[in-house]
């Protein structure tokens, strides 16, 4: 009989580089699943952990396969002390994320460091990871990932979107799940509030002061990739050709720039979610905590806006890729087709055994 409750640490780190996310969750199906997350804690980068993964796009191949490497060992340290920490006792496997180096996927590439087989032996336990790989294999675009957890658990809503280093949907349409990267978020806030002493800015209260530069939220919303149909995902290589070179061709001062950018990227999540006053779109990531944006996503569009728990809005990926484990482990299908664009519906990760 296959095992229907599964205890579980899913692990996940973004691009917005907020640090790694953990939870301790169960999992439980009876017709359909149940989840409870017991403990959620995110571990910070520090200084050289941060400087080190900015620029992994910029490493070359042997300098970025030593960062593997170290950032293994690193990730393990950060899990068992996360479990010691919490006196956990019981985990069925590790499930993680890992993070991601390169992200290329029309040119068959993607590269999350973290993942190598020795994780396994480091936790002392089962892991699951390299979520992507096997679906860029399959001519799929290795993202996102999360829409299968937004369909198996949040299904009660119209719209999932998480509002991380990029802002991603996902949501049915005609009995199929659709899911796709809308417009990078804080991967550019974050970016140049840096450059003013912030790691973020708080409630977008340095955007709310800025100023829009027209021109540049037209060159902005007239980018191809938005004209692009599903599916599709972003990267740092892209923000790097498209946004940045673009943003510093003005001059601009930064809370110009912030202002601009949270306009842009309001005005290109509206266009995905509409205008209907009925739908619900249930928005989590750390962008939630930026007032200022949401203020302006719910200008331009009259949906029902819902903020669920502080633990979720923080956790919920995490939380997914812990299911994606599972389901991993039963075998059972855990990448989406019309999700990612692969050739097929599949079962996707890598299972390591200590």
């Amino acid at each position: 009989m296959m095992k229907s409750k599964f205890s579980v640490v899913g692990v996940m780190s973004g691009t917005s580089l907020d640090g790694i996310d953990l939870v301790y969750a169960t999992f439980n199906y009876n017709d359909v699943w149940h989840f409870e997350i017991n403990h959620a804690e995110t571990v910070a980068y520090n200084d050289e952990w941060h400087r080190i993964l900015k620029d992994l796009v910029l490493y070359t191949s042997d300098r970025l396969l030593q960062i593997d490497k170290d950032y293994t060992v690193y990730l393990a340290n950060v899990v068992n002390s996360f479990i010691q920490k919490n006196n956990i006792k019981n985990v069925d496997a590790i499930c993680s994320h890992g993070h991601t180096a390169l992200h290329q996927p029309d040119e068959k590439l993607t590269y999350q460091i973290g993942n190598l087989p020795n994780i396994a032996k480091l936790l002392n336990n089962k892991v699951v990871c390299d979520f992507r790989v096997q679906d860029v294999d399959f001519g799929g675009q290795g993202a996102p990932l999360v829409p299968i957890g937004d369909k198996l658990l949040f299904s009660e809503y119209d719209y999932c979107i998480n509002l991380g280093g990029f802002a991603n949907v996902s949501y049915e349409s005609e009995n199929k799940r659709i899911a796709f990267d809308i417009c990078p978020v804080n991967i550019v806030l974050n970016y140049y509030v840096k450059q003013l002493g912030f790691d973020y800015d708080d409630e977008g209260k340095i955007a709310s002061t800025g100023t829009i530069n027209n021109k540049l939220l037209e060159q902005l919303n007239a980018l191809d990739f938005y004209k692009e149909i599903p599916p599709k995902s972003l990267g740092l290589e892209w923000v790097n050709i498209h946004i940045f070179s673009l943003i510093s061709s003005y001059n601009l001062e930064i809370k110009d720039v912030l202002r601009t950018f949270v306009e842009h990227a309001a005005i290109q999540i509206a266009n995905i979610i509409g205008s209907e006053n009925q739908k619900s779109v249930f928005i989590t990531g750390g962008g939630v905590y930026n007032k200022f944006l949401i203020e302006r996503v719910k200008q331009h569009s009259k949906n029902k806006i819902i903020i669920h728990s502080k633990t979720i809005i923080e956790f919920k990926e995490a939380l997914i890729f812990g299911f994606l484990g599972v389901l991993k482990l039963r075998d059972e299908i855990n990448c989406l087709q019309s999700v990612t664009g692969a050739n097929k519906d599949h079962s996707s990760g890598e299972i390591y055994l200590p």
